[in-house]
């Protein structure tokens, strides 16, 4: 990346990170009254902070970035799909871990990535509840506004992330061929952050996703110096038909 390209990065994640903040805020203005949760067509739960969220997002990315697309959950959901052949939009998650904000653990996020030729190149990932904020870009990453780096991961005693609503057989059966020394638990799309900051080596999925739910953690992931990937190793891509993700793996440095 050039430092005129660097530059631009930098100061669109900013702009970035004061839309998610408002984001925050409309979803932290409903988080504690007596909201409604609805069933999407997929059974996916849906409230009106998702919904709240998106709406600040939108208008805010159509203020900073009018000429690219956006891909945005709920709009998604009610038949709102922009042309992407460009290889240039937005994916935004306004209220990743809708079951983390419906239980009111706290562990949910906002998540805005851009997306250029299928890769994550930046990535904001706010945790309004609990005033955690992740950026990525080219080679940096930064949590709570420290520069963060990704774990190189070890050949044994891995600490393994893994989902807290979606945990199942088949993680448990894939993680029997690892050398674990700490399971944690966590919502969202933190735990692609907190591989990128060093405080776990591995994310297995091996549920359905889609890719708002991770491009944003992914490019906070893919500038510590970690990768995702497929099962079986290969790159993950972004821009697929129907924007369902396949089963992934995240890992720290390898």
């Amino acid at each position: 990346m050039t430092d005129h390209a660097a530059q631009k990065h930098a100061s669109l994640c900013t702009q970035l990170q004061a839309i998610a903040r408002d984001a925050g805020e409309a979803i932290l203005a409903i988080y504690n009254t007596d909201f409604d949760v609805r069933r999407k067509d997929d059974a996916s739960p849906v409230t009106e902070a998702d919904e709240a969220a998106e709406a600040v997002i939108l208008e805010g990315l159509a203020r900073v970035s009018p000429d690219i697309p956006v891909i945005a959950e709920e709009s998604v959901a009610a038949g709102r799909i922009p042309d992407v052949s460009g290889g240039r939009f937005w994916l935004v998650d306004p209220l990743d871990g809708t079951k983390e904000f419906i239980n009111r653990n706290g562990e949910f996020t906002v998540n805005i990535a851009l997306i250029e030729h299928g890769h994550p190149v930046i990535g904001v990932v706010y945790a309004p509840a609990i005033g955690r904020m992740f950026c990525g870009f080219g080679d940096s990453a930064t949590g709570d506004g420290t520069s963060i780096t990704a774990n190189p991961v070890p050949d044994k005693g891995l600490t393994v992330i893994a989902s807290r609503s979606h945990r199942d057989y088949k993680t448990e059966e894939f993680l029997k061929d690892f050398d674990v020394k700490e399971l944690k638990s966590a919502g969202s799309s933190l735990k692609l952050c907190l591989i990128a900051a060093g405080e776990a080596d591995m994310y297995p999925r091996l549920g359905r996703t889609m890719e708002w739910d991770i491009a944003a953690g992914h490019a906070v992931l893919r500038a510590a110096g970690g990768t995702v990937t497929t099962v079986d190793g290969a790159p993950f891509l972004y821009g697929k038909p129907g924007f369902e993700n396949p089963f992934f793996i995240a890992w720290g440095k390898r």
